[in-house]
């Protein structure tokens, strides 16, 4: 089956989604608590994209190439081939690589934007050369939250954290830069801090030609988190701050004109906040 690529035009940014892989599970699986009655209020507008007709949530994992100016940026790196992951989920043998350089060539992106250090968004940050994992794009530059960075080298251990395969290798390759969780990559292209899911985790803006987006990251899985914020994701290292942060993130582009683009939203991927009776929901273009 050919690869499907869905792409964005935000002013002279071009942002191209390359997806990794797609599939359904139980809400509560991911999301915690979850009210069925409620949820059930929702599905005329989570119906088909984000939400199959067995009433199972839809989940992305994808890679976004952001294109600014002369700059080459992909932001998050999915999960990788050939390595373990928790919850017995590989190894992977996939062909994002191949269909990410349908779009951009290895040696041609100019930085990699980690949202957080999560095994899901860093894993082809690396990828297996006999039988070392060395880094996967030789000219970038790695870009991690300082914060974030900080907070997993020299704190708890979690098996969500992948250090070993997504951050290590190019560590040792001295291709990584810590930056400040509001650092601006481009003149178009900036972070925005969106703490909870993890300490430093971060989103990226875009503004360009008046038009504006916002890749989430982990801020928010699945649209029905905008409508409903109070409702966590199992994954969030701190959920009450988690829950500000998406309460913050909704008041602020609710009824906007800023695109949302989902790090793991399926079907469309984006669309704009909308304000109805007492809640929000997501409605894509």
């Amino acid at each position: 089956m050919a690869t499907e690529y869905k792409t964005w035009q935000i002013g002279d940014v071009k942002v191209t989604r390359v997806l990794e892989q797609e599939a359904p599970l139980p809400p509560e699986a991911l999301i915690a608590n979850i009210d069925p009655d409620r949820l059930k209020e929702h599905e005329s507008w989570l119906k088909p994209h984000f939400m199959n007709e067995e009433g199972q949530i839809v989940l992305s994992i994808h890679a976004l190439v952001v294109e600014s100016g002369s700059k080459t940026i992909v932001v998050d790196t999915c999960m990788g081939n050939d390595r373990s992951l928790p919850m017995e989920m590989g190894p992977l043998h996939t062909s994002f690589l191949e269909d990410l350089e349908a779009i951009v060539k290895r040696e041609q992106v100019d930085y990699v934007m980690c949202t957080h250090l999560h095994f899901d968004h860093v894993g082809w940050n690396s990828m297996k050369v006999g039988d070392d994992f060395v880094p996967t794009f030789p000219n970038a530059k790695y870009l991690f939250a300082k914060a974030e960075y900080e907070h997993w080298v020299d704190g708890p251990e979690d098996e969500n954290i992948d250090l070993r395969f997504g951050v290590q290798p190019v560590v040792d390759a001295g291709l990584h830069e810590l930056v400040a969780d509001d650092h601006a990559i481009t003149d178009e292209i900036a972070l925005e801090p969106t703490p909870g899911h993890t300490p430093g985790h971060v989103s990226v803006t875009i503004e360009s030609r008046g038009e504006r987006a916002v890749i989430t990251g982990d801020m928010v899985h699945h649209p029905v988190q905008l409508a409903e914020p109070g409702w966590g994701s199992h994954p969030d290292a701190i959920p009450d701050r988690a829950v500000q942060t998406r309460r913050e993130f909704v008041d602020r582009y609710g009824d906007t004109d800023v695109l949302v683009i989902g790090t793991h939203f399926s079907g469309p991927t984006s669309g704009h906040i909308k304000k109805i009776g007492d809640s929000y929901r997501l409605e894509s273009d």
